[in-house]
């Protein structure tokens, strides 16, 4: 049976784990071979098996994203055996500590951004020509709710989605007249995530949607029409 991403390419970063492992799998259940990237090797050997025994197709590429060279050299390996990428999903990133902004320690501050938004345009920059090459390319980005509506004690992770948001728009806006490519931002809202519980300690995940959610809705993203620019927020169940 024809499943809707058979054929494709995607790429999905922070898929070690939690909402990026989740679609990785949602991915590759619809045909799509799933290249998985993140520093944790057993992580990903473990996602990478999951779709394995499931049918699907992946292969592992294991890496630190604040290291530029590496990018470029993962995008080279990669266009070796690819001519184009289809779906490039930015998931990766980094909470860091929440405190006032006039605690925020200088070195952490920048840990945040090279993570959340420098290494993000590399992604973009190292990939732009398979994405350019592709019939029907998706960019999607996962930011937070945090980086349009400001929130005391958020300011170092906010600032570094709203500077991922505007970042991703403004690529989107450069391609849209000149490539198929469409660029999406998704905020995965409330989602039962290690990096919720870090920010949440002591919230009972057991009430929050899981990863899954979000990944279905990245799938529908992957798999459909919009305007570039496009973003969605996904709810909570029940709402």
């Amino acid at each position: 049976m024809t499943k809707t991403l058979d054929g494709k390419l995607a790429l999905v970063t922070g898929a070690s784990r939690g909402i990026g492992a989740a679609t990785a799998k949602a991915l590759a259940a619809e045909g799509a071979h799933v290249i998985l990237v993140a520093r944790t090797v057993g992580g990903l050997e473990e996602v990478e098996d999951a779709i394995h025994d499931a049918g699907g197709s992946a292969t592992i590429a294991p890496l630190d994203l604040v290291d530029g060279d590496s990018i470029r050299r993962l995008a080279a390996a990669i266009s070796e055996r690819w001519d184009a990428l289809d779906i490039l999903v930015l998931n990766a990133a980094m909470l860091g500590s929440l405190m006032p902004v006039h605690q925020i320690d200088a070195k952490e501050l920048s840990d945040v951004m090279t993570l959340n938004f420098t290494a993000q345009q590399a992604m973009i920059a190292a990939f732009d020509p398979m994405l350019r090459k592709s019939q029907q390319g998706r960019l999607i980005a996962i930011t937070s709710s945090v980086g349009a509506n400001p929130r005391a004690f958020w300011g170092a992770y906010g600032a570094s989605k709203a500077a991922l948001d505007t970042l991703v728009t403004a690529y989107g806006e450069e391609v849209k007249n000149l490539t198929p490519l469409r660029v999406a931002i998704i905020d995965p809202g409330a989602t039962a995530t290690k990096m919720r519980q870090l920010a949440y300690p002591g919230e009972d995940q057991a009430t929050l949607k899981g990863p899954d959610t979000v990944a279905d809705a990245i799938v529908e993203l992957a798999t459909g029409d919009f305007e570039t620019g496009y973003r969605v927020k996904v709810e909570n169940r029940g709402t």
